[in-house]
């Protein structure tokens, strides 16, 4: 059960920091701040929310076995 939780909690923070990425992208180069060619759904934005998903499934509860 706690890899579950760990699997869910990793999903939920991809997808959130995925969508909270691209809305950032998108706002920068429509303000131009950023080049176009830092596009949406682009490396940046993936492996950002790889790198979030990641620490939340490190950090996840684990179930300890008592020694």
């Amino acid at each position: 059960m706690p890899d579950f939780v760990a699997a869910l909690l990793s999903a939920v923070a991809f997808c959130v920091a995925l969508v909270a990425l691209n809305a950032l992208t998108r706002s920068l180069v429509h303000w131009h701040l950023a080049p176009h060619a830092l596009s949406e759904n682009g490396i940046l934005q993936f492996g950002g929310a790889l790198a979030l998903a990641r620490v939340a499934y490190r950090r996840a509860p684990t179930r300890r076995i008592p020694s």
